[in-house]
């Protein structure tokens, strides 16, 4: 990710049907907010590895997908992915991207652990992430408020050595 990226991510960023399965906080952000976000949390070279997702056939941006968190010494990085073009659910566009963004995490950085967080009501990604090998490591209990009732929030991980290409 770039930060010519950031007006882009911005729009996605104040989707509340975007984010309303992948972050925390619902809220609308200005556009500084999200620039400050963005070149404080993505954009850090040491920390984390954000990509824009692209549609190939129209080079369209539909998404980001990064590793945060990236600890060297120990080998491990939580990974995260949005689509923010609707049009783009479901058509498999984020198991390609996830799938590329371990290769790297795995066979480039040889890291040993990639971790993630999903809410429990997302069962479309959770399903995705068990295809690809996550397994359910915890769960925080009624940690997210959605739609008037509490949900979890799921954890899970990966290990290079389960993670099959």
């Amino acid at each position: 990710m770039e930060v010519e990226d950031i007006e882009l991510y911005h729009t996605w960023r104040n989707d509340m049907e975007v984010m309303t399965s992948t972050n925390p906080v619902l809220d609308v952000y200005s556009l500084q907010e999200t620039k400050e976000f963005v070149e404080g949390n993505i954009v850090m070279p040491h920390s984390s590895k954000s990509y824009i997702i692209e549609d190939r056939e129209c080079t369209k941006a539909i998404g980001i997908t990064s590793l945060i968190n990236i600890d060297l010494k120990n080998r491990n990085a939580e990974c995260i992915i949005d689509i923010g073009e609707k049009d783009y659910w479901g058509k498999g566009y984020g198991k390609e991207a996830l799938t590329l963004l371990l290769d790297y995490a795995f066979l480039e950085m040889n890291l040993h652990r990639v971790s993630l967080r999903v809410f429990s009501f997302n069962e479309r990604a959770i399903n995705l992430y068990r295809n690809i090998g996550f397994k359910k490591e915890g769960v925080s209990r009624q940690s997210i408020f959605r739609n008037g009732r509490w949900h979890d929030t799921v954890h899970m991980g990966l290990l290079q050595q389960e993670y099959s290409l």
